[in-house]
């Protein structure tokens, strides 16, 4: 079971001013009230606390009065308080964020007492860890070019619906209107309905990266067509020249394809040998030692390589055997503590006093926090070992390129040193060199000297293939679409259920332009060309409702919560202030969102929270015995409580 909200927690700039607001896990909770009293506050509040990487918390009486933010996450005895301060000074966010592991029911600590050293990237693992998702999974990001592990931030589109969201016939999801979220959502769909399992996503990631290297590859050949150094028959010509004395040493850097054409080509134009004392040098010994180089060099990335792999398996041994400590340490958590000291109180099977294993029971808690920070450290190697052995192989393929033209060079300078042996002077010698040469360059010369990257294209387009063999066997896309096909029938019947227009026609949701499409014998409408905002909102609930009904019922790591920021607001003209009054069929209206809400809440019996900030206020069982809060300006009630704003003044 994924978390839900225990509470929500703000810290004034003042000593000791602490509001906490507790929240039914399982349950229905309104939060009603006046306009500008803070409602719409929470839902950014809790944003940024789950690891935002921005601050959505609009200016106002929270950011004026407020110092820190935090909230309470619970889940199947478990307790996770994480608080984060409002940006200090000129500072666009705050990137440390405080996270403590409590008992059930641990109230918020004092402000004094909170240590904020975990950095955000950190945090965000921590709670994608506590929210249970599989961070060793990829998953396809900004223009499925991308590749990122999920996180509790890409469940959260499934969570949230602000103010502007809603209703929003272009906005189906949260934060989809932003530059290339809708990418993102697309490509995390599949992970958080279970249509992606880990080694199906491992396949396609390598398939992806295979296509990728393919594409890389032919480039490289491209561009290095006219740059590459000689191939080895060339260089051997161009050794045989100079031994032949139909050219000088070459000096410097390794000459490339075009300077080795260039010289051959002087070498013809030569009547003779030049005359000058024969080189000591002897090229076969150099491209020999030039072998026991390369030779050594392949080893040695060889022993590199398998050190890195013996990583990377001890790296994989190691996580699994401290998951399942931490899982042993965690049980801590069973114990019942005094709220009053935080000290173990009572054994949870016996109910016997225990206060001597405090000692005890605390310097496990300190080996779980330590726990917690080696297997942070342990995940965030791993991709650097992996790219550690990425770079690895590359280099010994061009050690295998490298050590394939020094044979070839050597066989060619070999045979050509045989055939010039048995010529009886040097000028014959010339002659037949000069002959080998114009050979070389009326035939071959174009073909034969090419890139100096080896043509791997076979090798690529081979293990694409095979991956794809394999995943032609894979059932993700059919599995996709089964599962969209269920939760269809359950949107269906609540449009229906709502009394929506197009209702009577199959309803789908397209996870490819991420709305809601009727098909009708007219063709299909998306959700966009349907008229009134009764219907967007009606639709956005329908969806989220059943996306969440999947969500637990399969089990999968999405937050176990739903807030929905004022939906009464599509009944309402958008300059009406005040306390809310709805007309009978609006009300009524607005009633059947709620009693869709119920059902679902019924059903699931505890594994959904749907928190709905409303102006409204419903006369009506399925309303008003849920209201957590009623922010009232008469009352003087709000988010922030007006003693904090009258202590400022005075």
């Amino acid at each position: 079971m994924t978390f839900q909200i225990q509470a929500v927690t703000i810290y004034g700039k003042q000593p000791d001013q602490v509001h906490t607001m507790p929240f039914q896990p399982g349950r229905l909770n309104i939060i009603t009230g006046d306009s500008r009293r803070g409602k719409s506050a929470l839902l950014t509040i809790i944003d940024y606390c789950l690891a935002s990487s921005d601050y959505p918390v609009k200016s106002g009486k929270v950011r004026e009065y407020v110092s820190t933010f935090a909230i309470t996450l619970t889940k199947s005895g478990q307790q996770l308080f994480v608080a984060r301060r409002a940006p200090e000074a000129k500072a666009a966010v705050s990137t440390v964020l405080c996270i403590l592991s409590q008992a059930p029911g641990t109230p918020p600590p004092p402000l004094e007492e909170l240590r904020f050293v975990t950095p955000l990237d950190a945090a965000k693992d921590i709670l994608s860890d506590f929210c249970g998702i599989d961070r060793t999974v990829r998953v396809p990001a900004v223009g499925r070019a991308t590749l990122i592990p999920p996180s509790v931030r890409h469940a959260l589109y499934f969570c949230f619906q602000a103010q502007n969201e809603v209703a929003n016939p272009d906005v189906l999801f949260h934060s989809q209107g932003e530059e290339w979220r809708p990418s993102t959502i697309r490509g995390v769909i599949p992970y958080f309905l279970g249509a992606v399992d880990r080694e199906q996503a491992l396949l396609r990631n390598r398939l992806r990266i295979a296509r990728r290297d393919l594409a890389d590859h032919e480039a490289k050949l491209a561009a290095a067509s006219s740059l590459a150094p000689a191939a080895g028959q060339a260089r051997a010509l161009l050794t045989e020249a100079i031994e032949a004395r139909l050219l000088p040493p070459v000096t410097g850097p390794e000459p490339i394809t075009d300077d080795v054409l260039r010289l051959l080509r002087n070498a013809l134009v030569h009547n003779g040998p030049q005359p000058g004392p024969d080189s000591g040098d002897d090229p076969i010994t150099a491209l020999r030692t030039r072998r026991a180089e390369l030779r050594s060099l392949h080893g040695q990335t060889r022993s590199r390589i398998a050190d890195l792999k013996a990583a990377l398996t001890e790296n994989s041994a190691f996580t699994d055997q401290a998951n399942e400590q931490h899982a042993r340490l965690a049980s801590l958590g069973l114990l019942k503590r005094n709220p009053d000291t935080s000290a173990i109180a009572q054994c949870p099977v016996c109910d016997s006093p225990v206060s001597s294993a405090n000692d005890t029971i605390a310097a496990l808690t300190r080996d779980l926090t330590h726990l917690n920070g080696d297997l942070q450290v342990i995940g965030s190697d791993t991709p650097a070992i992996q790219r550690l052995i990425s770079h690895e192989e590359d280099q010994l393929q061009e050690l295998r390129s490298e050590l394939a033209r020094n044979q070839e060079e050597i066989n060619e300078v070999t045979a050509a040193f045989r055939a010039l042996h048995q010529e009886p002077d040097d000028v014959r010698r010339a002659a037949l060199v000069q002959g080998r040469i114009s050979l070389y360059l009326d035939t071959t010369a174009q073909h034969a000297i090419g890139p100096r990257v080896v043509d791997r294209r076979e090798e690529l387009r081979g293990q694409i293939a095979a991956l794809e063999g394999l995943l032609s066997e894979n059932t993700q896309d059919d599995r996709l679409t089964s599962f969209l096909s269920l939760i269809n029938q359950e949107i269906s019947k609540k449009a229906r259920k709502l009394a929506l227009e197009h209702s009577g026609s199959p309803i789908r949701l397209d996870v490819n332009r991420l709305t809601v499409v009727a098909d009708t014998a007219d063709g299909p409408v998306p959700l966009k060309e349907m008229g009134s905002g009764d219907n967007h909102l009606g639709y956005h609930v329908a969806t989220l409702l059943s996306l969440h009904e999947w969500f637990a019922e399969h089990r999968n790591p999405v937050p176990g919560v739903l807030i929905l920021d004022q939906p009464s607001q599509v009944y309402f003209p958008p300059d009406h202030i005040g306390e809310e009054v709805l007309q009978s069929d609006d009300r009524i209206l607005l009633l059947n969102i709620f009693e869709a809400i119920h059902r679902t809440l019924r059903r699931l019996e505890g594994k959904l929270q749907v928190i709905v900030m409303e102006h409204a206020d419903l006369e009506d069982p399925a309303f008003n015995h849920h209201v957590a809060y009623r922010w009232r300006r008469r009352d003087g009630q709000a988010l922030v409580p007006s003693e904090w704003i009258t202590s400022d003044q005075a």
